[in-house]
């Protein structure tokens, strides 16, 4: 029995701090198979015109598209099992080896654009067109891991699907969206980047610490992130593919499918939705964030129920819309973890490390919050990367992230930084350079000829993190010294830069 009335006083007690902050909000709304049921809304769509976020107010709804991406591909008959080069024969050998599915549930070990892109000291806030960022696409030197091996977030391989279904349709995304959403005259539409007007736009703000920012962001935003819409049209969208109606039917199944790593285990991301549990409820849904903004929808296809948050804060929606939901299937919340480790940890060798703090593990930039697994150990409710993880005797961490076992160490308070990193290093495939000085400090590239400088944060085994802002986002990428004096970086989502000495130590 779905419980509408504590639905939405759930979701009444969050927004509503929302409107008493005088600050950004957003629209959480509550639907069935038949569409909108309940909704509860708070805060602002546009702080300097003090217009208040409703659920018709139009949001960026960031990577909540990518499964939108996905149905235009099932239903244009695109076959996911052909790789990239089928399609795109200008991709490097690498990257045009990969099959299409395995691009889209995230096991391709395709470089992340905007990760790779933010490591050779391109901002954020560079105004790049998809032909540049696919062209740059193309330069890429290599792949992040072995394809099939691990689920690592990234939007390359459906930017480039993008550029697939255009190729292949003669149509561009706006138009396909356009058509998708117009059997049900559903309110969301394809927006290719931040100069496109959208109509009652809520604008994206972030928290600085010392008040609300203006959220921008550069990059095309592609098939990976470039959807518009409302909470109430999301959520009309959603009950559409819980019912199953024309043209949606067995669409939801298709895209909710289990995909499998290379070794034949399941994997908890699918075809731009991520598949969970609540309590004993099978869920699917999937977020999505830009520079002020964030978002997530779930969905209990069972119980034929679900949840929309948008939001324009650049705060966590996950947990808030498992709150809502959870109260509306009587069904509690995961408990933290017994015991909740603090501070960084490393595997033994290779670029993987993690930070624990506040309930939440932070695996080379990948954050999740953490809950109490039932058999003594823990494990994220994924928001993308599944992880579960179990304390052992000597203090170390060991269970599975994202497909791949790995046992985190503790780092050693007194660890101090590898000698041998002092000096300039270069990538020649890239044209890269950082230096770094014996003080732990390094210059890093940016913005051409501009510069920034980082402190390194020392690892064991010749590691160390660097510490780069970008807005509201925080980028650790690790370096670590190679066996033959060459230098390796590798974030969460992109592991491709590879430097050689150019230059002794620096004072």
């Amino acid at each position: 029995m779905v419980d509408w009335v504590k639905g939405r006083s759930e979701a009444q007690a969050i927004a509503e701090p929302w409107t008493r902050q005088g600050g950004p909000g957003g629209a959480i709304v509550l639907f069935d198979r038949d569409g909108v049921r309940e909704s509860a809304i708070g805060g602002f769509a546009v702080i300097e015109h003090r217009l208040p976020f409703t659920p018709d107010t139009q949001n960026r709804l960031a990577s909540i598209s990518k499964h939108i991406c996905a149905a235009l591909l099932l239903r244009e008959g695109v076959p996911l099992e052909a790789t990239l080069g089928s399609f795109l024969p200008e991709l490097p050998e690498a990257l045009g080896a990969i099959p299409l599915g395995r691009a889209l549930d995230m096991t391709g070990a395709l470089p992340d654009m905007m990760e790779a892109l933010w490591q050779q000291g391109t901002p954020f806030t560079a105004s790049l067109s998809s032909a540049e960022i696919f062209a740059a696409a193309c330069r890429l030197p290599g792949l992040n891991a072995e394809p099939g091996s691990e689920m690592a977030y990234s939007n390359t391989g459906w930017r480039l699907a993008q550029v697939i279904l255009e190729r292949r349709t003669g149509k561009g995304a706006a138009q396909l969206v356009d058509a998708l959403m117009a059997p049900a005259s559903l309110p969301i539409r394809f927006v290719s980047d931040e100069t496109e007007v959208v109509p009652g736009l809520a604008t994206g703000y972030w928290a600085d610490g010392q008040g609300w920012r203006r959220g921008f962001y550069g990059f095309n935003f592609s098939a990976s992130g470039g959807m518009a819409g409302s909470a109430a049209g999301l959520a009309r969208w959603a009950a559409a593919l819980m019912a199953g109606r024309e043209p949606y039917a067995g669409l939801l199944d298709r895209l909710a499918a289990p995909r499998h790593f290379a070794d034949g285990s399941e994997s908890l991301y699918r075809l731009g939705l991520v598949a969970s549990r609540l309590g004993g409820i099978r869920i699917i849904g999937h977020g999505g964030s830009l520079t002020g903004y964030r978002n997530h929808m779930l969905m209990a296809p069972e119980h034929g129920v679900g949840v929309v948050v948008l939001t324009n804060r650049e705060e966590d929606a996950l947990w808030p819309a498992l709150r809502v939901l959870a109260t509306m299937l009587g069904e509690a919340l995961s408990s933290d973890p017994d015991k909740l480790p603090a501070g960084l940890y490393t595997t033994e060798d290779g670029p993987f490390w993690a930070e624990f703090a506040g309930g939440a593990i932070s695996f080379m930039g990948g954050y999740e919050k953490l809950v109490a697994d039932g058999v003594g150990g823990m494990r994220s409710l994924p928001a993308y990367l599944d992880i579960r993880l179990k304390a052992e005797a000597d203090g170390a961490l060991a269970g599975m992230i994202g497909g791949v076992a790995r046992r985190l160490l503790p780092v050693p308070a007194e660890t101090r930084l590898d000698e041998r990193f002092a000096g300039r290093w270069r990538d020649a495939r890239l044209g890269v350079e950082i230096a770094i000085r014996a003080d732990g400090t390094a210059s890093w590239p940016w913005a051409g000829t501009i510069g920034r400088e980082t402190r390194l944060t020392p690892l064991p085994g010749g590691r160390a993190l660097a510490d780069l802002a970008h807005g509201p986002w925080r980028h650790r990428p690790c370096l670590w010294l190679q066996p033959d004096g060459s230098l390796r970086l590798a974030g969460h989502r992109s592991r491709i830069l590879h430097f050689q000495r150019i230059e002794g130590g620096q004072s």
